[in-house]
Parts: C-alpha cells; structure tokens; sequence
C-alpha cells in the first residue's frame, strides 16, 4: 500500500513525466516548474535520450533544477533559437504547455478572453502555438481544474489546431497534429474519445469522476470498467525529486501544497 506522504504536487510531477516515456531521442519541454521538473524526472528515470535544456542557450548532460543554481551544469551544446527551431519543425520535440483554455478537441488558447475585437483580458497572443500544434507532438497541463479553462463549445480564440473534425481542412486533421495527454489537479486525460475528444484516463487518488465532470463544462468520455488511479510517487521517485529540485521550487506552485492522496486528506 503506497504510503500518504506525498504531495499533490508530486503526484502532478510523476504524471507529467509519463508523457515523455517512450519517445525516445527528442528535446522534452515543460512550460512552467512542475512539468519542467516532470520532464527531468523522466530522463533521469526512464527516458534516459530525451534532451532537456537550461531554459536559456544551452543542452546539458543532467537535467538543470529550477530556482537557484547551486552548481553549474555540464554542457552539451548550444539550444538557440536556430537548434531548437530546427528542432521543433522536424518533429523532434515534445512540449507540455499550459494554456489559458482548451475545449473537448484540444484546440487551445492563449491570447485573449472574450471577443478578440473586444477582449475581457488579452494575453500573451498566439505566438508559436499554430506552428507547434502541428509539427511535434503536445501534451498539456492546469494547475486548475474548472469550467473556465476547459470550456464548451470552442475556445475563444483557436491559438492550437485540435480534432475538431468541423475545423479540418479537406476533411483530414493536420499530418503533424499529435495530441497526448492533459495533467490537471484532479486527473489525467487523453484524446481516446469519439472523434478524437478528451477523455478520462486516470482520476488522482480521492477524486471522483462526477468531481471532474461537474469542473469541465462539455461531457468527458469515460473509458469501459473502472477508470483507473493515477500512481501515486514511488520512494525512488520521490528520492530522484529532491535531486532534481533541491531548492524545493516544487512546494511553492501550489496553494497550501496541499497532499496528494485527498482521501487520505479527508
């Protein structure tokens, strides 16, 4: 039985850190501290060839913890906006990003809420969402589960081409799109649903399936039988965070840093 002495930043950690498994020699990018650290932990645990960077010019041999830099690292190369470019307009890169919203096909924003005209609050724009939706694959991560960022109907302003099949062009999706999986406070999801829409993959130890439901404002599909628990940290990966974050950046993300297992919380 797997001990309640994890966080639920943690938890969020190990299973960000599945997206990598598997892809074997491309650079791995975790937008934000905890899939950062997610991308880390999968290199140093079981995807030993993807290439992390220093979040600046450079590849390095170890994955760079975030916050302050307690060592310099070993260096590989450089990571300029040439290589990574280069990179990621070959296929050979795999982000986990963090919009603002995505709805049921994965079409997701990052500009503006409300009427792009006319916006309730702007943001930071489309920037390289288009290109990078369909030329490497994508994974996703909130913080946040809630109505506001997983939204019916369509996002409001489509920054990343998702499967939606209303929106294909020829009736085919993008050759490069490649949608895996949303890590959120309260689950993990896949694109394993009819036509490609979001799906229930795995509900974090204490949550509910109506919990997910009643914070995401379109119908989730559900796989067949009893939706699985999302694995809780092991001591071997715990041993590997505090490597990877020695100066405990993972404990601040979240409000209160509350406990992964909320049932044991309850």
């Amino acid at each position: 039985m797997a001990e309640h002495n994890y966080s639920l930043a943690e938890l969020l950690i190990t299973a960000s850190a599945e997206a990598w498994r598997g892809d074997g020699e491309i650079m791995a990018t975790g937008i934000g501290p905890l899939p950062r650290i997610g991308a880390s932990l999968a290199k140093a645990s079981f995807s030993p060839l993807i290439q992390t960077t220093d979040s600046e010019t450079w590849y390095t041999s170890e994955p760079v913890p975030p916050g302050k830099r307690l060592a310099e690292p070993e260096l590989e190369g450089m990571a300029n906006y040439d290589r990574v470019f280069s990179t990621l307009w070959s296929g050979k890169r795999h982000a986990m990003v963090g919009p603002v919203q995505i709805d049921r096909y994965g079409q997701a924003n990052i500009s503006v809420i409300g009427d792009h005209k006319k916006p309730k609050s702007a943001m930071l724009g489309a920037r390289g969402f288009p290109g990078n939706s369909i030329s490497h694959p994508n994974s996703f991560f909130f913080p946040s589960h809630n109505k506001r960022a997983f939204v019916a109907g369509e996002v409001d302003f489509v920054c990343m081409a998702g499967y939606n099949p209303a929106r294909y062009m020829d009736g085919k999706p993008p050759a490069g799109l490649d949608l895996r999986i949303i890590v959120t406070n309260l689950c993990v999801m896949d694109f394993g649903g009819p036509d490609h829409a979001i799906r229930i993959k795995s509900l974090h130890p204490g949550v509910t399936f109506e919990e997910v439901q009643e914070n995401t404002d379109f119908p989730i599909a559900r796989p067949e039988g009893e939706i699985p628990v999302t694995p809780a940290p092991t001591a071997e990966q715990l041993a590997l965070l505090a490597e990877l974050d020695p100066n405990g950046v993972r404990h601040t993300v979240l409000k209160d840093n509350p406990p992964g297992d909320r049932s044991a919380a309850a």
